[in-house]
């Protein structure tokens, strides 16, 4: 059975009612993805809400099978609110291949709604975590320079500081952290004030007293460095321990 928690300051009134009234299942869990868990939600963020939902029976064994991705994207109140989420198996098989967005996903500390499923699903982390999950992180920071090397935007530069330190910390700990704030001190000492500067404006663009472009540059570049070497030194297995376990997890719970 899922349970309701507390709805977290940046989800606004009402709109988890609106989601519960048009999404066609229910769901093991559901949290806040985003800006809002990378620390740095401006004024006009959107909310974005990741979870997990559970086919009924009657959708896996036939031949009408119901629908493995739900996204719901609405106006609420001037918020745009965007909600994905997978069936459970189809969630676990991510899970399974390395992917980084699912981690933090399931490891969201702003739990909007959870069950059983969620906390077995939590503590099957620790044994999906591989040194593979290091090219993920790679992949992501290099697009979103990329971007912000077009766009000279705020964000995308942030999203990459963001990730780099990300997948360092968890090569090095094994443990999800997607919280920019709390990574800021193992990076460039300007980390806080860009942080301030976006919470200004989702599209801001770099500060007047923002570092130039070459140091910038240099930054990205010692980052993405130092998560390589983290990634050639990490105890962490090359594939999955917990394999068996999610399979096991996901029978379970179709079966019950």
């Amino acid at each position: 059975m899922t349970r309701p928690l507390a709805v977290h300051a940046a989800v606004p009134e009402g709109m988890l009612d609106r989601l519960a009234a048009d999404h066609p299942y229910p769901r093991a869990f559901l949290t806040v993805s985003g800006a809002h868990l990378y620390g740095f939600p401006s004024k006009d963020s959107d909310v974005d809400l990741r979870g997990v939902h559970l086919l009924p029976l009657e959708e896996i064994v036939g031949l009408e099978t119901g629908q493995e991705t739900v996204t719901l994207i609405w106006d609420h109140d001037g918020v745009e609110a965007d909600a994905v989420t997978h069936d459970l198996a189809k969630f676990c098989t991510l899970l399974l291949r390395r992917n980084g967005y699912v981690l933090e996903q399931v490891m969201s500390p702003l739990v909007l709604t959870t069950s059983p499923v969620h906390e077995e699903l939590k503590a099957l982390v620790p044994g999906l975590v591989t040194a593979g999950h290091a090219h993920h992180y790679l992949g992501f920071a290099r697009n979103q320079w990329q971007l912000f090397e077009k766009t000279n935007e705020l964000k995308p530069l942030l999203y990459t500081f963001r990730v780099l330190l990300t997948g360092a910390h968890l090569m090095r700990t094994g443990e999800v952290e997607a919280d920019l704030t709390r990574l800021s001190g193992e990076g460039p000492s300007y980390l806080p004030e860009l942080i301030e500067a976006k919470r200004a404006a989702e599209h801001a663009g770099l500060p007047p007293d923002a570092p130039d472009a070459s140091r910038l540059r240099d930054d990205v570049t010692a980052l993405t460095a130092r998560l390589d070497a983290e990634r050639n030194r990490s105890g962490l297995p090359e594939v999955p321990a917990s394999r068996r376990a999610v399979h096991e997890l996901v029978v379970r719970t179709r079966l019950r």
